[in-house]
């Protein structure tokens, strides 16, 4: 495969073999994540995108292998929204599949074009194990934006349940993840592009190998600081709002006894707020004096003195709810609203888009559990667990637990629960605090200080109360404490490539009055 004017198969010489190659080239790594879960295959499902792209006989058409390779994996990460959004999906994966024709011209720029001498060869290999992972890793953070649908199916989330893994997020967050499997993969694809050029691809995959094997040796880790004693009540899938309701008291009566100090409810468990509503504010009162416990629902509802719906996690003690509440900041585009309706208004005759706009909470809070000695806990909701920043904000602030409240009961028979599930172990591990990932329909899961998984999950078939000893950790993982420093890394690698570059272009001008 040397050079990529040349041997190229024959199949990819017509445009539109090749653009649905790419497409299932870019769909490889959704594999990776739930509920397939093969993290193994994130250290090649990239190679054959790069080979593809680096292949390219112009620029112009590595832009556009990188940009349908980026349409088939944001279609194979969020196939599961295709009953929600039908068509529109395709046209949401069209635009944020754009984000990733720069990539591809970077890869045909460093991986592609004719045999350069040895030594440059060399150099432009060794760049590329930089600059190719420091390039995905801005389509990352561009596309991690809330309003372009948040950081679903970052490529390093799929290293959930590998223990070495999550000792490196712990480091550097998700983002230290993304940049080691694709810096593996580009060393794969030198390998087998151009075999001649083999030092720097296995120095590449030798310094990886040494990264991993470093942090799982000599990385800290969180001190062991005793447990509590939470539980999550699952209602299950089925029934009404008030059947549900009626199933969650019964489920968080049966905790009466044994020494809970938290009972967790789900996302959108209330559709009424109970501090505006007396009877109810009384009926999950007597639930706290009959546990013992605090109750911390979600209501999804308007709330006395302010406009619109909010979706908050409420704080409920044995008098009531206790005042404290934390509302919703990052919300779903086209599920909790959507953007410029006027325009795209159209989305809810085509699909299940949100008929009515709920509202943004304006900022970040940490709930004290007086029935926990004042534990201080920190509350997100839905798809906010996938945001690296929010929960790591939670921890400098003083969480010592992580709590998300979630629903996919929309998409219960996908592969979307799985993968929510999933993100509470990586902001555990990122953040050296257990966290509780609590939802009404499953996957219900929760995970220690080192994203390590603690008791059992609670699949999509249960309703149930589930009773978990959370281990508590004293201390600050470095990524709480130096924040995406590895996306800073990738931001100033690209920036002094491009001035490399462009230093380079101009020195090699002609004088002026010479030809």
């Amino acid at each position: 495969m040397d050079g990529a004017l040349g041997h190229r198969p024959r199949w990819l010489g017509s445009p539109w073999v090749r653009g649905l190659a790419a497409a299932l080239a870019g769909a490889v790594p959704a594999l990776t994540f739930p509920a397939p879960s093969w993290w193994w295959l994130a250290y090649v499902a990239l190679v054959p995108w790069l080979l593809l792209v680096r292949s390219a006989p112009t620029y112009r058409r590595a832009a556009l292998d990188g940009w349908l390779g980026g349409t088939g994996f944001m279609l194979a990460v969020h196939q599961w929204l295709l009953p929600s959004l039908h068509v529109f999906i395709l046209v949401l994966a069209l635009l944020l599949g754009a984000l990733w024709a720069p990539w591809g011209l970077l890869v045909r720029a460093l991986l592609g074009g004719a045999p350069a001498a040895a030594g440059g060869a060399g150099r432009r290999y060794a760049a590329a194990l930089v600059l190719v992972p420091s390039g995905w890793l801005m389509v990352e953070l561009v596309r991690s934006w809330e309003y372009l649908g948040g950081p679903w199916g970052l490529l390093g989330a799929g290293q959930w349940q590998v223990p070495p893994a999550l000792r490196l997020a712990s480091i550097g967050g998700v983002w230290l993840l993304s940049l080691l499997i694709v810096a593996v993969n580009t060393a794969v694809a030198e390998l087998i592009a151009r075999p001649a050029a083999w030092l720097p691809a296995v120095s590449g995959l030798l310094v990886c190998a040494l990264a991993g094997t470093a942090a799982w040796l000599w990385a800290p880790v969180p001190h062991a600081a005793g447990t509590v004693r939470f539980a999550v009540v699952q209602p299950g899938p089925t029934g009404t709002p008030s059947a549900r309701l009626a199933r969650s008291e019964a489920l968080t009566r049966s905790l009466a006894g044994r020494g809970v100090r938290l009972v967790v409810w789900g996302e959108s468990s209330l559709y009424e707020d109970p501090a505006d509503r007396p009877a109810l504010a009384a009926r999950l009162a007597a639930l706290s004096r009959q546990t013992g416990a605090e109750l911390l629902v979600n209501a999804d509802s308007p709330h006395a003195g302010r406009a619109g719906i909010y979706k908050s996690a409420v704080l409920i003690g044995p008098d009531g709810p206790t005042g404290d509440r934390y509302a919703k900041m990052r919300l779903v585009p086209f599920g909790e609203y959507i953007p410029f309706r006027p325009v795209l208004g159209w989305a809810t005759r085509v699909g299940k888009a949100a008929t009515t706009d709920r509202l943004r909470g304006t900022r970040q809070v940490l709930l004290p559990v007086s029935t926990a000695g004042g534990l201080r806990v920190g509350p997100l909701v839905c798809f906010e667990s996938a945001f690296p920043d929010m929960s790591r904000h939670l921890a400098r602030e003083g969480a010592r637990v992580l709590v998300a409240q979630s629903s996919t009961s929309t998409f219960q028979h996908s592969w979307a629960p799985a993968q929510h599930s999933s993100l509470a172990a990586l902001r555990a591990a990122e953040n050296w605090r257990p966290m509780v990932h609590a939802t009404l329909t499953g996957i219900s899961a929760v995970y220690g200080p080192r994203g390590e998984q603690i008791g059992a999950r609670l699949g999509t078939d249960r309703s149930a109360a589930a009773v978990y000893d959370l281990p508590l950790a004293e201390g600050t993982s470095p990524y709480t404490r130096f924040g995406d420093w590895a996306v800073y890394g990738a931001v100033g690698a690209l920036v002094l490539a491009g001035g490399y570059a462009g230093l380079r272009a101009l020195s090699r001008r002609p004088a002026p009055g010479r030809r």
